[in-house]
């Protein structure tokens, strides 16, 4: 099959835009407080309504590519985003927000079931292990860039600095009291720009395998009988209400309690149990020690959570035999646990105070924690040793 190495640019710059749109939400939480004189439990509606999204989009999302395919798919993926960001740049209010964030969600679930097929399908199955390796170096930068963007736009905006034509014309349309709002007219030009760049781009004709394939009603209905799939969905769940659940809440911990701004060689159970283990105590110490302690602390609990998402979904994929494209589709629903976790979190925060209430994650950590004693792959992942192990042992 022909490649295509500009369709490869594209799915990078599309992972790039992904989190970029994605990431904002944790550095504005502060932002979103003050502006709307919002409690804890009410903003922490906000990322439930992005997240959500992908619990409804997800599946459908799948169905459509099979039926529509990928360049359709993705238009009306950016599509739907763009009204979602315009709807908050022109009517910035709690209510809008809400609404705005879900369709922002639903935009970016749509997004993520499309590109890996169509970036194993361009990049090369040979390639695919390095793009989508680099597809997430992007990824991470583009979540480090956007907070940067975020302080240096609304700063600009509040504080009337006129240095171009630009930020002239956004200061007219921005709310003075609400500089962060430029953010969204911002995601409305990307989006816009993202609409026409694959719209005059040629698509290869990509040809999903089986375990890209989104199966039938009753197929997802035999899977969720399989308690090992139910565990694997749990685990995603707490994964990314973990991940979310730190992300979306670090700045208000910050700013609250230190009054500082945030501006192959061993058994993936074993990574697993290893990587969770310390990211449990890289948040301990976040939420118990000093102000220096928890600008150290809190980072090195992303760090430490960055490489348990490919391990959760390997196990889970090697866990059951068949119908694989399906119990995709049912993990990565589990990504609503970026809406459930800091929900919870912000319901106790007000209640009990923030720093009990974030204490929540110990137990979606301590559930992936578990995760390495309990899991029974078909498959497990090769590794070098020194030392010959029985079958069926953990590395």
């Amino acid at each position: 099959m022909k490649r295509s190495p500009y369709i490869v640019l594209l799915i990078l710059l599309t992972f790039f835009v992904i989190s970029f749109l994605t990431n904002i939400m944790g550095p504005l939480i502060p932002d979103l407080i003050k502006g709307f004189n919002l409690s804890l439990t009410l903003v922490a509606l906000l990322p439930f309504a992005f997240f959500i999204a992908y619990g409804v989009m997800s599946i459908p999302s799948g169905m459509m590519i099979e039926k529509y395919k990928e360049k359709k798919v993705m238009i009306t993926a950016f599509a739907v985003a763009f009204i979602g960001s315009l709807i908050l740049a022109l009517f910035p209010n709690y209510l809008s927000a809400v609404g705005s964030l879900f369709l922002i969600g639903c935009g970016m679930a749509m997004l993520q079931v499309v590109i890996n097929p169509l970036l194993r399908t361009s990049g090369g199955e040979e390639n695919f292990a390095f793009y989508s390796v680099l597809a997430q170096l992007i990824f991470g930068f583009a979540s480090f860039v956007s907070p940067l963007v975020y302080s240096k736009l609304t700063f600009a905006i509040g504080h009337d600095t006129k240095e171009s034509s630009l930020l002239t014309y956004l200061y007219t349309l921005v709310p003075p009291q609400l500089p962060w709002i430029s953010l969204y007219f911002l995601f409305v030009v990307i989006c816009f720009f993202m609409i026409i760049i694959i719209t005059i781009s040629k698509f290869p004709a990509v040809e999903l395998k089986q375990d890209e394939k989104a199966g039938a009603l009753a197929t997802h209905i035999t899977l969720l009988k399989n308690k090992q799939v139910v565990l694997f969905f749990i685990a995603m769940v707490c994964y990314v209400g973990s991940e979310q659940g730190v992300a979306n809440w670090i700045s208000q911990f910050l700013l609250s309690y230190h009054g500082l701004i945030l501006l192959k060689i061993i058994d993936s159970r074993i990574v697993l149990i290893t990587f969770t283990g310390l990211a449990i105590i890289s948040l301990l110490v976040a939420l118990f020690g000093t102000s220096s302690m928890a600008l150290i602390a809190f980072p090195m609990v992303g760090f430490f959570a960055s490489v348990l998402y490919p391990i959760i979904f390997s196990l889970a994929l090697n866990s059951v035999s068949e119908h694989h494209g399906s119990f995709s589709g049912i993990i990565v629903t589990g990504i609503i646990g970026g809406a459930i976790v800091p929900l919870i979190i912000g319901w106790l925060g007000d209640n009990i105070g923030l720093r009990f209430g974030m204490c929540f994650l110990f137990l979606t950590l301590g559930f992936i924690f578990s995760i390495g004693f309990w899991a029974k792959p078909i498959i497990t992942n090769k590794t070098i040793s020194l030392f010959k192990k029985k079958e069926g042992e953990i590395a």
